[in-house]
């Protein structure tokens, strides 16, 4: 039997992991990881790593719960990976996301996008269809979690194909 054509582009989806409530005066952009939070995106990253799930780039809200879940990663895999920080994927809507995505440069081979939902969930609903995310994620996209999703073509002009999903990292199922 031939193996599987590999992917022509790889995404991983990352929401951000377990944040602190927001502390009188604090604005939500500021919240930072709360003491699970930063154990979930060690987690997470580690099995990543171990597991060679590995973007060319990182894009990153800047919000501070977001930078500090990429931050695992970066330690997890190298202080070489390229993270750049995004404003616009903070409070930006699915349509931000997609246009993000599918502009970033053709060549390249994975793109790892952090986030926050209710957007990153959309977009991984949009990614696989619908029947398909129920069976992924039935209880919705938990804080700290990872999807890898590849697909036959690539992401252009704001428009994201079908994908499969191939890999998903759950914190929460680590930790039971």
């Amino acid at each position: 039997m031939p193996a599987a054509p590999a992917p022509v582009f790889r995404l991983y989806l990352l929401r951000h992991a377990k944040a602190a409530w927001t502390l009188p005066g604090q604005k939500d952009f500021d919240r930072t990881l709360d003491d699970a939070g930063f154990a979930d995106a060690e987690i997470v990253a580690d099995m990543a790593a171990d597991q060679g799930l590995r973007p060319d780039l990182v894009l990153c809200s800047t919000a501070v719960r977001c930078r500090q879940t990429a931050d695992a990663f970066r330690r997890a895999m190298t202080e070489g990976l390229d993270i750049r920080y995004v404003d616009e994927l903070y409070a930006g809507g699915a349509n931000v996301y997609r246009d993000i995505i599918s502009s970033q440069d053709p060549t390249l081979s994975a793109l790892m996008v952090v986030g926050h939902n209710p957007v990153i969930e959309e977009i991984l609903r949009e990614i696989l269809g619908e029947e398909a995310a129920i069976e992924a994620i039935p209880a919705g996209y938990p804080p700290g979690a990872l999807a890898a999703i590849d697909f036959a073509t690539r992401p252009s002009n704001g428009a994201l194909p079908l994908g499969t999903l191939t890999a998903w990292l759950d914190p929460d199922i680590h930790n039971r």
